[in-house]
């Protein structure tokens, strides 16, 4: 196998509130009110559409607005990953991922874990080529099959930078796991888009995604229908424990969940460049990085000691 590779869970399409656009000979995200299933695959226009796309559209043309959905895994941290993630902007490769308090920073003296203060008080954020990043693995439910073509291990991927959604569905997972004793991966749930105005929005609706049962269910009947489920792949010998195993032990594997080629993907998407122009990554970022490790090491040994007891050759004598 190999070292420092994260094993994700397969995907064979994407869900997205937004596209990429062609405007004065660049490309750029236009945001949307509803969402596309597209394939892997690009076109000249774009990510090329999945055949589900139309099937859970009402009408054709008609906004996609709800998604029939059921989660890969029991553990809501595995079906939500989320980060804040930064990219070189030039190739899309990932330089850093970090939660808050702890990062995983690629430097010239290799990978290390240092301090993560968050975009807004990193040095080496600023710019806004620092974003909270938001991975959701679904299996959609349609065309006769959880996803469409048989492959119930095969999902489809929405990422997003939106804190909104972030915040949302981390917290539906969560009390879907917590409400269902634990069966998250057979609740019949469905991705919903939802809007609403701030002041930093001027008033005008931004759309964020949210996870709900699917329409015309009780919280109750949804439960009811996931023990059924539950029970029924038990008794076929299907193993989630092991499922969700596989999978925590997949992404503890490499540093950062994408590759150059998927970075620079999340880069065009949703890091564009600035009006004035691409500032790439910041100036200097990987000596600045070197130097923030030496600096976290030398904090270390000074913190340790400070901490060891001091000995009786050090205890000053008395006056």
């Amino acid at each position: 196998m190999l070292k420092g590779l994260a094993l994700t869970p397969p995907v064979i399409g994407r869900i997205a509130i937004g596209k990429v656009v062609v405007k004065d000979g660049r490309r750029l995200p236009e945001k949307d009110d509803g969402f596309t299933v597209t394939s892997q695959v690009q076109g000249r226009d774009g990510w090329i559409t999945h055949p589900l796309d139309e099937t859970l559209r009402k009408a054709p043309g008609a906004k996609l607005r709800q998604i029939p959905v059921r989660m890969l895994f029991d553990a809501p941290d595995l079906n939500l990953r989320a980060n804040y993630s930064l990219f070189d902007r030039k190739t899309g490769r990932p330089l850093c991922a970090g939660n808050g308090e702890t990062c995983r920073r690629s430097t010239p003296s290799g990978m290390q874990t240092l301090p993560c203060p968050a975009p807004e008080g990193c040095e080496l954020a600023r710019g806004g080529v620092c974003k909270p990043c938001g991975r959701l693995n679904v299996r959609i439910a349609g065309a006769g099959a959880e996803t469409g073509n048989g492959d119930e291990l095969g999902s489809f991927l929405f990422r997003t930078t939106g804190f909104n959604s972030i915040r949302t569905l981390s917290a539906r997972l969560n009390y879907f796991n917590a409400v269902s004793g634990g069966l998250l991966s057979t609740l019949p749930l469905e991705l919903r888009l939802r809007g609403k105005s701030t002041t930093q929005s001027h008033r005008a609706p931004i759309y964020y995604v949210d996870l709900t049962v699917r329409e015309g269910m009780s919280l109750v009947e949804a439960v009811n229908a996931a023990r059924t489920e539950h029970d029924a792949r038990k008794a076929s010998g299907f193993d989630q424990a092991a499922l969700d195993d596989a999978a925590r032990q997949g992404f503890a594997q490499g540093a950062f969940e994408e590759s150059e080629e998927e970075g620079a993907a999340v880069v065009e998407e949703f890091f564009p460049p600035e009006s004035g122009g691409d500032p790439g990554p910041p100036a200097g970022l990987e000596r600045k990085a070197d130097l923030a490790g030496k600096l976290a090491h030398k904090l270390t040994v000074v913190r340790r000691a400070e901490a060891a007891p001091v000995t009786a050759a050090e205890t000053p004598a008395n006056p």
